[in-house]
């Protein structure tokens, strides 16, 4: 065998045995502590580098599966996901932290992230350019978010969270609302007053001391009258006329 040969084969045997090691990916948090894995996590997340940040908490978790680094790291996770675009995995991440540390002194954080990362999902890139009526969009999500910031301002009243959540319930609330209102719309533009006057029935007993609430009275009487029950649509203009007197001026025969 040639020299070249043996060099050659040597070569091969270096590069498919021992010597395979020098391809391996090098880990520098090799031997980081807890503490060392935590900061360089929050570090990038301070910095805007999310998927760094989700590599880190992750590497922290499965080499110190407890502690306080290990808990706080699970905690942020749901905010990192948040910002980095991923509502469904920013809600899966506070879940998980609810269910593994129910009493953690700032569990009520998770609750509110569950309701802030599903709070408008729907906003994208477009949205910049070509605006959308929030009211428009489907209403799961927004429910979906109302409830979850309801079940923190119910189990922690005193959060420093609650009253952010209470505004954002608000809005919500509102958006729901005209929601209704367009859809109750719609069928009455669409010949189906019974369906019209339903949707604006819901709006009273759901939506109470929302703006929407005249928009609702007013369709009642349109779609009551198109249906020829002039009983009811004579009781929803009155109601309308005790609170806004100028909306039910224009509905008078």
């Amino acid at each position: 065998m040639s020299f070249a040969c043996r060099l050659l084969v040597l070569l091969l045997f270096v590069l498919t045995g021992t010597g395979c090691s020098i391809f391996q990916e090098y880990d520098e948090t090799a031997g980081w502590d807890a503490s060392q894995l935590y900061t360089a996590g929050k570090e990038a997340l301070d910095e805007g580098d999310y998927q760094k940040a989700i590599q880190l908490y992750t590497k922290l978790e499965a080499r110190f599966p407890y502690g306080r680094y290990t808990q706080q790291a699970q905690l942020e996770t749901a905010y990192v996901h948040y910002k980095d675009g991923e509502p469904q995995a920013a809600i899966a991440a506070a879940d998980r932290f609810i269910k593994l540390h129910p009493r953690h002194p700032n569990v009520d954080y998770a609750y509110y992230m569950r309701g802030l990362a599903s709070f408008d999902p729907g906003r994208s890139f477009l949205d910049r350019f070509f605006p959308q009526d929030s009211a428009q969009r489907d209403p799961t999500t927004a429910r979906e978010s109302f409830r979850y910031f309801s079940e923190l301002v119910q189990r922690f009243p005193t959060s420093r969270y609650s009253q952010d959540a209470i505004q954002r319930m608000t809005y919500l609330r509102n958006n729901l609302a005209r929601h209704e209102i367009q859809v109750a719309d719609y069928y009455l533009r669409r010949g189906a007053p019974l369906a019209a006057a339903n949707r604006g029935k819901y709006v009273l007993e759901h939506y109470q001391r929302t703006p929407s609430v005249p928009d609702a009275l007013e369709i009642m009487v349109r779609a009551y009258r198109e249906m020829g029950m002039d009983d009811l649509a004579a009781d929803a203009l009155k109601v309308l006329a005790q609170n806004h007197p100028e909306r039910a001026a224009q509905l008078v025969p």
